[in-house]
C-alpha cells in the first residue's frame, strides 16, 4: 500500500530500529497482525459485553454506561495527541524523545486523575445516584495506569506489533475472565468496574517490564509547547466526542430512565465494533504514512487501499447487525432489550456510513494538521445538541437514531470538504459505492427470504440466515475486490528481510 522506501530514509525518519524492505509489506503484515489481535480481542469485548448483559439486569448495566462513558471520556482526554506526536518526531535522540514525551503524558495524565476524583461527587449529584460514587472513585484511579503504559509507542512506532499488540492484548483478556467471574458470582455492575481495574493495571505492568528506556522525568518547555500545538485540536475533537458520548446517555437517562442509558450503551458499544478493523487498519498504517507524508500520491494510495480494506468488513458488520437486531434480541440477549432494537438497527446503519473515509484523520495528524479534526467534531457535536437530543426527548430511542443518523451526514459532507482538498480530484462517491456493492446482494437475499417466509421463527433458522448473508457477501466481495486482496496477500507471501538499522 506504501511505495519501496529506502532503508536509511525510514530509519531516519523514524528515528528508531527498523527492519529493512518494503514499506507496502511492513504495512501488510502489520495489518494482518492487528487484525489477528485486535479483532480476536475486541470479539472478547463484545462477547463479554453479552454475558454481562445476561448476568445484570438492564438497569445495572444503566449504571456501568455512566461509569464506561466517563471513564472512556477520560481516556480519550488521555489520548489527545502525545502518543501520535511522538511517532511523528525525528528527534536524534530517541531515548530522550521518548522521556520527554513520557513526561508531557505524566502531567497530563496526573491532571486528568484529579479532575475525575473531584468530578465524581458531581457526576453522583448530576444523575442523582448515590451508588455511582465508589465505583466512581475505582474507575478514578484506574487513570494513572495509562501513563506507565507508555512504553508500548516505542514498539507502535518502530512497527514492532507484535510486541505493541501483545502487551495491549493483557487489559481485555484479564478484564474478560475477572469480570465473567466476577458477574456469574451476582457481583452485579462491580464485576465490570474491577474487572476493567484489573485490566489495565496488569497491561501498565506489563508495559513498565518491556520497557526499552527507563522511564525518567524530563521536562522541556519547547517540547510542551510542541505537543500543545499539535495536540489541542485533537484534545477539542475528543472532547466534542465526549460531549456526544456522555449527553447520549444522560439524556438517556433523564428521559427514559436507567434502561433507556442502558440500550444506548449497548447499541454504542455494539455499533462501535464495526469500527475496530478501520482504527486497526489507520493505526497500523500511521507510522509508514509518516514516513512518506511528504508523497501525496503515495497517501492517495495508502488512503484508498487501507480504507477499502476496512469497509470490507465494517460495511457488512453495520449492515448485519441492521437486519437481525431483532433476531439478535429474540434469540440472544432477551426480550428485556425489545426497546433497544431500532436503535441497534439505526446504529447498524450509521456504523456502515461512518467508514466511509473514516482515516482521513490519521493523514492530517501525519502532516502535523490537526485543525480540521476539531472542525468536523465540533460541528458534528452542534447537530448533536440541536437534532439528536430533541428527537430522543420527542420520539425516544427511534427518534435518537434518526438525530444520530444526521449527526453522521454532517460529519461525512465535512469529511469530503477536507479529503478533497488533502486529495484534488478525489470521488469520495465513487470509492464509497465500490465499497458497498458487495454487501447488496448478501442483504437482498435476506430481505427476500423474510418477505417470502417471514422473520424467523428459531435460532436455527436465523443462524442459518445469518449464514447465508455472510456466505454470499464473502463471495461479492472476493469477485469485486479480487486484485486487491491478492496484491495484500503478495506482500504477506513476500518476507522482508529480518535485519535491522540503526537509528
Amino acid at each position: 500500500m506504501l511505495d519501496q522506501a529506502p532503508d536509511h530514509s525510514v530509519a531516519e525518519l523514524a528515528g528508531a530500529r527498523m527492519r529493512t524492505g518494503s514499506l507496502r509489506r511492513y504495512a501488510a503484515r502489520g495489518t494482518l497482525i492487528n487484525a489477528v489481535f485486535m479483532v480476536g480481542l475486541n470479539l472478547v469485548g463484545l462477547i463479554k459485553g453479552f454475558l454481562v448483559a445476561g448476568f445484570l439486569s438492564a438497569s445495572d448495566y444503566g449504571v456501568w454506561g455512566i461509569l464506561l462513558l466517563t471513564l472512556t471520556t477520560i481516556l480519550w482526554l488521555k489520548e489527545a495527541g502525545v502518543s501520535d506526536k511522538f511517532v511523528q518526531q525525528t528527534e536524534s535522540d530517541q531515548q530522550l524523545a521518548f522521556q520527554k514525551a513520557f513526561t508531557v503524558e505524566l502531567v497530563f495524565t496526573a491532571l486528568l486523575a484529579l479532575i475525575l476524583l473531584a468530578a465524581v461527587p458531581v457526576i453522583a449529584l448530576v444523575y442523582g445516584r448515590s451508588e455511582l460514587l465508589a465505583p466512581g472513585i475505582v474507575v478514578a484511579l484506574m487513570v494513572p495506569a495509562g501513563a506507565l503504559a507508555a512504553p508500548i509507542w516505542v514498539f507502535y512506532r518502530e512497527m514492532e506489533f507484535v510486541k505493541q499488540r501483545s502487551l495491549q492484548a493483557i487489559d481485555p483478556i484479564v478484564g474478560f475472565t475477572v469480570t465473567i467471574a466476577l458477574a456469574a458470582a451476582g457481583d452485579g455492575y462491580w464485576s465490570l468496574v474491577i474487572g476493567a481495574a484489573a485490566g489495565t493495571w496488569a497491561s501498565a505492568a506489563a508495559a513498565l517490564i518491556a520497557s526499552p528506556y527507563p522511564l525518567r522525568i524530563r521536562f522541556d518547555r519547547a517540547a510542551l509547547r510542541d505537543y500543545f500545538r499539535f495536540s489541542w485540536p485533537v484534545l477539542t475533537a475528543v472532547a466534542g466526542g465526549a460531549v456526544m458520548a456522555q449527553g447520549s446517555v444522560f439524556a438517556g437517562e433523564r428521559i427514559l430512565g436507567l434502561a433507556g442509558a442502558g440500550a444506548i450503551t449497548l447499541a454504542s458499544s455494539v455499533a462501535a465494533y464495526a469500527q475496530r478493523v478501520d482504527q486497526v487498519v489507520t493505526a497500523t498504517l500511521y507510522p509508514a504514512i509518516c514516513a512518506v507524508v511528504d508523497r501525496r500520491d503515495l497517501l492517495l494510495e495508502a488512503f484508498v487501499k487501507s480504507n477499502r480494506l476496512a469497509m470490507m468488513w465494517g460495511i457488512p458488520f453495520g449492515v448485519g447487525l441492521t437486519l437481525f437486531a431483532d433476531d439478535l434480541v429474540r434469540f440472544g440477549i432477551g426480550e428485556r432489550w425489545r426497546p433497544a432494537i431500532v436503535l441497534l438497527q439505526a446504529f447498524g446503519v450509521i456504523a456502515a456510513v461512518n467508514h466511509i473515509g473514516f482515516n482521513w484523520t490519521a493523514f492530517y495528524r501525519a502532516r502535523g494538521e490537526t485543525r480540521p479534526l476539531a472542525i468536523v467534531t465540533v460541528a458534528a457535536t452542534v447537530v448533536f445538541l440541536a437534532v439528536a437530543v430533541p428527537l430522543l426527548a420527542t420520539h425516544g430511542l427511534g427518534g435518537f437514531g434518526l438525530g444520530m443518523a444526521a449527526v453522521a451526514a454532517a460529519s461525512l459532507a465535512l469529511r469530503l470538504v477536507y479529503l478533497r482538498r488533502l486529495f484534488p480530484g478525489f470521488r469520495l462517491g465513487r470509492h464509497a459505492l465500490r465499497a458497498i456493492a458487495p454487501t447488496v446482494p448478501g442483504a437482498a437475499l435476506v430481505l427476500l427470504v423474510r418477505f417470502v417466509a417471514g422473520m424467523e421463527q428459531s435460532t436455527g433458522a436465523a443462524l442459518l440466515l445469518l449464514a447465508a448473508f455472510a456466505g454470499v457477501t464473502l463471495a461479492a466481495t472476493l469477485a469485486f475486490e479480487r486484485q486487491l486482496i491478492r496484491e495484500v496477500l503478495g506482500y504477506l507471501r513476500r518476507a522482508p528481510a529480518t535485519s535491522r538499522v540503526a537509528g
